[in-house]
Protein backbone atom coordinates (compact mmCIF):
# COMPACT_ATOMS: atom_id res chain seq x y z
CA UNK A 1 0.00 0.00 0.00
CA UNK A 2 2.91 2.35 0.76
CA UNK A 3 4.47 1.95 -2.71
CA UNK A 4 1.26 2.85 -4.62
CA UNK A 5 0.75 5.91 -2.38
CA UNK A 6 4.33 7.09 -2.99
CA UNK A 7 4.08 6.52 -6.75
CA UNK A 8 0.70 8.29 -6.76
CA UNK A 9 2.39 11.28 -5.08
CA UNK A 10 5.26 11.18 -7.60
CA UNK A 11 2.70 11.16 -10.39
CA UNK A 12 1.03 14.27 -8.95
CA UNK A 13 4.39 16.06 -8.69
CA UNK A 14 5.20 15.21 -12.32
CA UNK A 15 1.77 16.48 -13.37
CA UNK A 16 2.17 19.73 -11.48
CA UNK A 17 5.68 20.46 -12.71
CA UNK A 18 4.97 19.27 -16.24
CA UNK A 19 1.83 21.40 -16.44
CA UNK A 20 3.70 24.37 -15.00
CA UNK A 21 6.49 24.20 -17.60
CA UNK A 22 4.07 23.56 -20.44
CA UNK A 23 1.99 26.58 -19.46
CA UNK A 24 5.04 28.83 -19.10
CA UNK A 25 6.35 27.82 -22.51
CA UNK A 26 2.99 28.05 -24.27
CA UNK A 27 2.13 31.38 -22.68
CA UNK A 28 5.54 32.80 -23.60
CA UNK A 29 4.97 31.97 -27.26
CA UNK A 30 1.34 33.18 -27.28
CA UNK A 31 2.17 36.53 -25.69
CA UNK A 32 4.43 37.48 -28.59
CA UNK A 33 1.27 38.02 -30.64
CA UNK A 34 -0.21 40.54 -28.20
CA UNK A 35 -3.40 38.54 -27.59
CA UNK A 36 -5.94 39.25 -24.79
CA UNK A 37 -5.21 37.37 -21.56
CA UNK A 38 -8.66 35.79 -21.39
CA UNK A 39 -8.26 34.35 -24.91
CA UNK A 40 -4.76 33.06 -24.13
CA UNK A 41 -6.11 31.45 -20.97
CA UNK A 42 -9.07 29.90 -22.77
CA UNK A 43 -6.93 28.28 -25.48
CA UNK A 44 -3.16 27.87 -25.19
CA UNK A 45 -2.98 27.74 -21.38
CA UNK A 46 -6.12 25.60 -21.14
CA UNK A 47 -4.72 23.00 -23.53
CA UNK A 48 -1.58 22.78 -21.40
CA UNK A 49 -3.39 22.49 -18.08
CA UNK A 50 -5.91 20.00 -19.53
CA UNK A 51 -3.22 17.59 -20.73
CA UNK A 52 -3.24 15.72 -17.38
CA UNK A 53 -6.96 15.05 -17.75
CA UNK A 54 -6.45 13.93 -21.37
CA UNK A 55 -3.71 11.50 -20.41
CA UNK A 56 -5.47 10.17 -17.29
CA UNK A 57 -8.85 9.70 -18.97
CA UNK A 58 -7.40 8.15 -22.12
CA UNK A 59 -5.17 5.75 -20.18
CA UNK A 60 -8.13 4.83 -17.94
CA UNK A 61 -10.57 4.20 -20.80
CA UNK A 62 -8.08 2.14 -22.81
CA UNK A 63 -7.24 0.01 -19.74
CA UNK A 64 -10.91 -0.73 -19.12
CA UNK A 65 -11.59 1.81 -16.37
CA UNK A 66 -14.19 3.96 -18.10
CA UNK A 67 -15.59 5.14 -14.75
CA UNK A 68 -12.33 6.97 -14.06
CA UNK A 69 -12.38 8.60 -17.51
CA UNK A 70 -16.01 9.65 -17.00
CA UNK A 71 -15.60 10.78 -13.39
CA UNK A 72 -12.36 12.64 -14.10
CA UNK A 73 -13.92 14.73 -16.89
CA UNK A 74 -16.98 15.77 -14.87
CA UNK A 75 -15.10 15.99 -11.58
CA UNK A 76 -12.45 18.23 -13.14
CA UNK A 77 -15.10 20.66 -14.43
CA UNK A 78 -16.65 20.84 -10.94
CA UNK A 79 -13.24 21.18 -9.27
CA UNK A 80 -12.06 23.85 -11.72
CA UNK A 81 -15.23 25.88 -11.25
CA UNK A 82 -16.27 25.39 -7.62
CA UNK A 83 -12.75 25.25 -6.13
CA UNK A 84 -10.15 26.86 -8.38
CA UNK A 85 -12.21 29.64 -9.97
CA UNK A 86 -14.06 30.07 -6.66
CA UNK A 87 -10.80 30.73 -4.80
CA UNK A 88 -9.79 33.28 -7.45
CA UNK A 89 -13.16 35.05 -7.27
CA UNK A 90 -13.40 34.93 -3.48
CA UNK A 91 -9.90 36.38 -3.00
CA UNK A 92 -9.89 38.95 -5.78
CA UNK A 93 -13.17 39.49 -7.66
CA UNK A 94 -12.84 41.77 -10.65
CA UNK A 95 -14.16 42.87 -14.01
CA UNK A 96 -14.20 40.60 -17.06
CA UNK A 97 -14.68 41.25 -20.74
CA UNK A 98 -18.06 39.71 -21.71
CA UNK A 99 -17.10 39.81 -25.39
CA UNK A 100 -14.08 37.53 -24.86
CA UNK A 101 -16.15 35.33 -22.53
CA UNK A 102 -19.09 34.66 -24.86
CA UNK A 103 -17.39 32.22 -27.25
CA UNK A 104 -15.96 29.70 -24.73
CA UNK A 105 -19.10 29.88 -22.57
CA UNK A 106 -21.40 29.27 -25.55
CA UNK A 107 -19.30 26.30 -26.68
CA UNK A 108 -19.18 24.88 -23.15
CA UNK A 109 -22.94 24.86 -22.63
CA UNK A 110 -23.50 23.45 -26.13
CA UNK A 111 -21.05 20.62 -25.37
CA UNK A 112 -22.56 20.13 -21.89
CA UNK A 113 -26.07 19.85 -23.39
CA UNK A 114 -24.88 17.16 -25.81
CA UNK A 115 -22.93 15.36 -23.06
CA UNK A 116 -25.92 15.38 -20.69
CA UNK A 117 -28.28 14.40 -23.50
CA UNK A 118 -26.21 11.29 -24.27
CA UNK A 119 -25.89 10.39 -20.57
CA UNK A 120 -29.61 10.73 -19.85
CA UNK A 121 -30.95 9.11 -23.03
CA UNK A 122 -28.62 6.29 -24.09
CA UNK A 123 -26.39 6.01 -21.01
CA UNK A 124 -23.53 5.02 -23.30
CA UNK A 125 -20.73 7.12 -24.84
CA UNK A 126 -20.09 5.56 -28.22
CA UNK A 127 -17.21 6.16 -30.58
CA UNK A 128 -19.50 8.39 -32.67
CA UNK A 129 -20.08 10.66 -29.68
CA UNK A 130 -16.32 10.83 -29.20
CA UNK A 131 -15.85 12.00 -32.79
CA UNK A 132 -18.61 14.56 -32.27
CA UNK A 133 -16.82 16.01 -29.23
CA UNK A 134 -13.53 16.18 -31.14
CA UNK A 135 -15.30 17.96 -34.01
CA UNK A 136 -16.58 20.52 -31.50
CA UNK A 137 -13.03 20.97 -30.21
CA UNK A 138 -11.82 21.65 -33.77
CA UNK A 139 -14.70 24.08 -34.36
CA UNK A 140 -13.94 25.96 -31.13
CA UNK A 141 -10.24 26.27 -31.91
CA UNK A 142 -11.06 27.52 -35.43
CA UNK A 143 -13.51 30.12 -34.10
CA UNK A 144 -11.05 31.22 -31.42
CA UNK A 145 -8.15 31.57 -33.86
CA UNK A 146 -10.41 33.78 -35.98
CA UNK A 147 -11.23 35.84 -32.89
CA UNK A 148 -7.55 36.03 -31.96
CA UNK A 149 -6.61 37.28 -35.42
CA UNK A 150 -9.16 40.07 -35.00
CA UNK A 151 -7.72 41.01 -31.60
CA UNK A 152 -4.14 40.72 -32.83
CA UNK A 153 -4.75 43.00 -35.81
CA UNK A 154 -5.91 45.72 -33.41
CA UNK A 155 -3.02 45.24 -30.96
CA UNK A 156 -0.01 47.60 -31.14
CA UNK A 157 3.25 46.12 -32.34
CA UNK A 158 6.08 45.64 -29.83
CA UNK A 159 9.52 45.58 -31.53
CA UNK A 160 11.98 43.07 -30.08
CA UNK A 161 15.57 42.06 -30.73
CA UNK A 162 15.48 39.18 -33.28
CA UNK A 163 18.26 37.18 -31.56
CA UNK A 164 16.71 37.51 -28.09
CA UNK A 165 13.30 36.60 -29.47
CA UNK A 166 14.68 33.50 -31.21
CA UNK A 167 16.48 32.39 -28.03
CA UNK A 168 13.32 32.84 -25.94
CA UNK A 169 11.24 30.92 -28.47
CA UNK A 170 13.63 27.94 -28.36
CA UNK A 171 13.48 27.96 -24.56
CA UNK A 172 9.68 28.05 -24.63
CA UNK A 173 9.51 25.13 -27.07
CA UNK A 174 11.89 23.06 -24.88
CA UNK A 175 9.72 23.79 -21.84
CA UNK A 176 6.62 22.64 -23.76
CA UNK A 177 8.26 19.34 -24.79
CA UNK A 178 9.65 18.54 -21.32
CA UNK A 179 6.38 19.59 -19.70
CA UNK A 180 4.36 17.31 -21.99
CA UNK A 181 6.69 14.37 -21.22
CA UNK A 182 6.35 14.87 -17.45
CA UNK A 183 2.58 15.09 -17.81
CA UNK A 184 2.45 11.81 -19.74
CA UNK A 185 4.54 9.92 -17.15
CA UNK A 186 2.72 11.51 -14.23
CA UNK A 187 -0.70 10.66 -15.65
CA UNK A 188 0.29 7.03 -16.09
CA UNK A 189 1.49 6.80 -12.49
CA UNK A 190 -1.67 8.50 -11.28
CA UNK A 191 -4.06 6.12 -13.06
CA UNK A 192 -2.27 2.89 -12.19
CA UNK A 193 -1.72 3.68 -8.53
CA UNK A 194 -4.99 5.54 -8.06
CA UNK A 195 -6.80 2.38 -9.15
CA UNK A 196 -4.76 0.25 -6.73
CA UNK A 197 -5.47 2.62 -3.84
CA UNK A 198 -9.19 2.69 -4.65
CA UNK A 199 -9.34 -1.11 -4.70
CA UNK A 200 -7.42 -1.39 -1.41
CA UNK A 201 -9.73 1.09 0.34
CA UNK A 202 -12.87 -0.45 -1.14
CA UNK A 203 -13.90 2.93 -2.55
CA UNK A 204 -15.68 2.96 -5.94
CA UNK A 205 -13.36 4.12 -8.72
CA UNK A 206 -15.90 6.72 -9.88
CA UNK A 207 -15.78 8.41 -6.46
CA UNK A 208 -11.97 8.46 -6.49
CA UNK A 209 -12.08 9.93 -10.01
CA UNK A 210 -14.64 12.58 -9.09
CA UNK A 211 -12.61 13.77 -6.10
CA UNK A 212 -8.94 12.84 -5.66
CA UNK A 213 -7.99 12.20 -9.29
CA UNK A 214 -10.02 15.19 -10.50
CA UNK A 215 -8.32 17.42 -7.93
CA UNK A 216 -4.91 15.98 -8.80
CA UNK A 217 -5.27 16.56 -12.52
CA UNK A 218 -6.68 20.05 -11.84
CA UNK A 219 -3.61 21.11 -9.86
CA UNK A 220 -2.02 22.79 -12.93
CA UNK A 221 -5.13 25.00 -13.13
CA UNK A 222 -4.82 25.73 -9.40
CA UNK A 223 -1.13 26.65 -9.78
CA UNK A 224 -2.03 28.89 -12.73
CA UNK A 225 -4.85 30.53 -10.75
CA UNK A 226 -2.65 31.28 -7.74
CA UNK A 227 0.22 32.55 -9.91
CA UNK A 228 -2.18 34.72 -11.91
CA UNK A 229 -3.62 36.18 -8.69
CA UNK A 230 -0.18 37.02 -7.33
CA UNK A 231 0.79 38.69 -10.61
CA UNK A 232 -2.56 40.47 -10.97
CA UNK A 233 -3.69 38.58 -14.08
CA UNK A 234 -7.15 37.42 -13.00
CA UNK A 235 -8.47 37.31 -16.58
CA UNK A 236 -5.82 34.71 -17.51
CA UNK A 237 -6.98 32.47 -14.65
CA UNK A 238 -10.68 32.82 -15.47
CA UNK A 239 -10.06 32.13 -19.16
CA UNK A 240 -7.97 29.10 -18.23
CA UNK A 241 -10.73 27.63 -16.06
CA UNK A 242 -13.49 28.15 -18.63
CA UNK A 243 -11.34 26.86 -21.49
CA UNK A 244 -10.20 23.86 -19.43
CA UNK A 245 -13.80 23.02 -18.57
CA UNK A 246 -14.76 23.05 -22.24
CA UNK A 247 -11.75 20.91 -23.13
CA UNK A 248 -12.67 18.41 -20.40
CA UNK A 249 -15.90 17.73 -22.27
CA UNK A 250 -14.81 17.96 -25.92
CA UNK A 251 -11.10 17.03 -25.83
CA UNK A 252 -10.69 14.81 -22.75
CA UNK A 253 -13.97 12.93 -23.28
CA UNK A 254 -13.58 13.07 -27.07
CA UNK A 255 -10.18 11.35 -27.09
CA UNK A 256 -10.99 8.75 -24.41
CA UNK A 257 -14.41 7.82 -25.85
CA UNK A 258 -13.10 7.65 -29.43
CA UNK A 259 -10.43 5.17 -28.36
CA UNK A 260 -12.50 3.15 -25.88
CA UNK A 261 -16.29 3.74 -25.62
CA UNK A 262 -17.86 3.20 -22.18
CA UNK A 263 -21.24 3.40 -20.40
CA UNK A 264 -22.22 5.92 -17.74
CA UNK A 265 -20.98 4.27 -14.50
CA UNK A 266 -23.51 3.36 -11.82
CA UNK A 267 -21.68 2.65 -8.56
CA UNK A 268 -24.17 4.35 -6.24
CA UNK A 269 -27.75 5.55 -6.27
CA UNK A 270 -29.79 8.43 -4.85
CA UNK A 271 -33.49 7.72 -4.34
CA UNK A 272 -33.13 4.70 -6.59
CA UNK A 273 -31.54 6.63 -9.46
CA UNK A 274 -27.96 6.70 -10.77
CA UNK A 275 -26.09 9.15 -8.51
CA UNK A 276 -24.11 10.51 -11.45
CA UNK A 277 -27.27 11.58 -13.26
CA UNK A 278 -28.90 12.95 -10.11
CA UNK A 279 -25.87 14.71 -8.63
CA UNK A 280 -22.71 14.94 -10.76
CA UNK A 281 -24.03 16.34 -14.05
CA UNK A 282 -26.50 18.79 -12.40
CA UNK A 283 -23.73 20.12 -10.11
CA UNK A 284 -21.42 20.54 -13.12
CA UNK A 285 -24.06 22.56 -14.99
CA UNK A 286 -25.05 24.64 -11.96
CA UNK A 287 -21.52 25.65 -11.00
CA UNK A 288 -20.62 26.79 -14.51
CA UNK A 289 -23.90 28.69 -14.89
CA UNK A 290 -23.44 30.35 -11.48
CA UNK A 291 -19.90 31.42 -12.38
CA UNK A 292 -20.34 32.60 -15.97
CA UNK A 293 -23.89 33.87 -16.52
CA UNK A 294 -23.70 36.77 -14.01
CA UNK A 295 -20.28 37.70 -15.45
CA UNK A 296 -21.70 37.80 -18.97
CA UNK A 297 -24.55 40.05 -17.83
CA UNK A 298 -22.70 42.40 -15.45
CA UNK A 299 -19.15 42.22 -16.81
CA UNK A 300 -17.74 41.46 -13.36
CA UNK A 301 -17.47 38.74 -10.73
CA UNK A 302 -18.49 39.06 -7.07
CA UNK A 303 -16.99 37.61 -3.90
CA UNK A 304 -20.39 36.05 -3.09
CA UNK A 305 -20.07 33.84 -6.17
CA UNK A 306 -16.74 32.52 -4.95
CA UNK A 307 -17.99 31.80 -1.43
CA UNK A 308 -21.15 30.02 -2.67
CA UNK A 309 -19.17 27.91 -5.13
CA UNK A 310 -16.70 26.86 -2.42
CA UNK A 311 -19.62 25.81 -0.21
CA UNK A 312 -21.10 23.80 -3.10
CA UNK A 313 -17.78 22.02 -3.68
CA UNK A 314 -17.42 21.13 0.00
CA UNK A 315 -20.98 19.74 0.08
CA UNK A 316 -20.37 17.83 -3.17
CA UNK A 317 -17.28 16.08 -1.75
CA UNK A 318 -19.06 15.20 1.50
CA UNK A 319 -22.03 13.69 -0.38
CA UNK A 320 -19.73 11.68 -2.67
CA UNK A 321 -18.26 9.82 0.31
CA UNK A 322 -21.58 9.53 2.13
CA UNK A 323 -23.59 7.77 -0.62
Amino acid sequence: MIVPVLLFAVGLVFLIKGGDWFVDGATGIARRFGLPELLIGATVVSIGTTLPEVMVSTASAVSGHGEIAYGNAIGSVICNTALIAAITVAVRPGRVDPKSLRLPVAFFFTAAAIYAGIAYTTGYFSRISGFLFLAMFAAYMTATVWQMKSSSSRAPAHPTEPQAEESSTVKDVVMIVIGAALIAVGANLLVENGTLIAQALGVPESVIALTFVALGTSLPELVTAITSLIKGHGALSLGNVIGANLFNLVLVSGVSVSLAPFPVPENSTIAGHNASLVLDIPVMLFTMAFLTLPALKRGKLSRVQGVVLLAVYAAFCVIQFAI
